[in-house]
């Protein structure tokens, strides 16, 4: 038998190049599909005054409830306006609503439930039977209840929604907490005189973040939703906001006859919430270490 020479010998042992693989948030094309939607309405919002063919405000009765054409791609409403434009810039007062509600609710909840969790005793009960008065009311009926007695604008609709919302983070911080509190590392940090604060935002907080970001990542589509479903009741933005909800109920006096009014808002919204509906769950299938032990 010939023995190996000297060149396979010195090939076998050179080591092998690293295979280079997709991160894991990729390899899903749902997730793939979603985030591409949210790039594509992320861009249009910031983009929208270079994109927009008119101002999403201008009126031409003259062109008052035209159908989609070469000039008015979308169509134009019962005063003329360009659909097309006010969807553009509808995309980015939604986008800024998800934004605001998420943040501000994501905020609040987090640090509630993060001293509830660590503090336990008399402040978890405090906190938490506050956060229960929140959760026993339907969401969307709160959140009209608060809206109205603030006043019809866009601003005190994202209030509304964020007072609702925060009560999720709540409990989903405290649960984290009171998972981690106890661990080895935890308990090795307080050994070493760390103090709460110290233990809360280095070790606590970090190590409970997955969970949260999941969470805020569905929250952006029901975020956008409601307030949508608080502008097309009278609670949200009002007229003439080129807001999505506020164009649907515009649109539905002629859904029978010109249906693009409503139809093309509509779609917009459908899109975006399943743009996050999928990022969220990418999101989860990538940080949740059980469903990706079984990927």
């Amino acid at each position: 038998m010939a023995e190996p020479s000297e060149t396979s010998v010195l090939s076998s042992l050179e080591p092998t190049a690293p295979v280079r693989r997709r991160p894991a948030i990729l390899r899903s094309p749902l997730t793939v599909a979603g985030l591409a939607l949210m790039l594509f309405f992320a861009l249009s919002g910031l983009l929208a005054p270079v994109l927009a063919p008119a101002d999403p405000l201008d009126q031409d009765l003259s062109f008052r409830l035209k159908p989609p054409s070469p000039a008015y791609w979308l169509g134009a409403d019962q005063l003329g306006r360009d659909v097309l434009s006010r969807i553009l810039f509808g995309t980015r007062i939604s986008l800024t609503i998800g934004l605001v509600v998420v943040g501000s609710a994501g905020t609040f909840g987090t640090l509630v439930g993060l001293i509830a969790g660590y503090r336990r005793g008399l402040v978890d009960e405090a906190l938490m039977r506050v956060t229960d008065v929140f959760l026993a009311f339907p969401a969307l009926i709160l959140a009209m209840a608060i809206a109205g007695a603030l006043g019809p604008n866009l601003n005190n609709a994202m209030i509304a929604i964020a007072v609702v919302t925060w009560p999720v983070y709540a409990r989903l911080a405290r649960g984290q907490v009171l998972s981690l509190r106890e661990r080895e590392f935890v308990e090795a940090t307080r050994a070493l005189g760390a103090s709460p604060g110290r233990i809360i935002w280095r070790h606590l907080l970090p190590n409970s973040l997955a969970p949260i970001l999941v969470q805020a990542s569905f929250d952006m589509g029901g975020a956008i939703l409601s307030a949508a479903g608080l502008s097309f009741i009278g609670f949200g933005a009002q007229p003439p906001t080129p807001e999505w909800g506020v164009m649907i109920s515009e649109g539905r006096k002629f859904i029978s006859t010109q249906p693009w009014l409503s139809l093309f808002p509509g779609l917009a919204i459908l899109l975006t919430v399943t743009a996050f509906n999928l990022i969220g769950d990418g999101l989860r299938d990538t940080l949740d270490p059980r469903l990706r032990g079984n990927g």
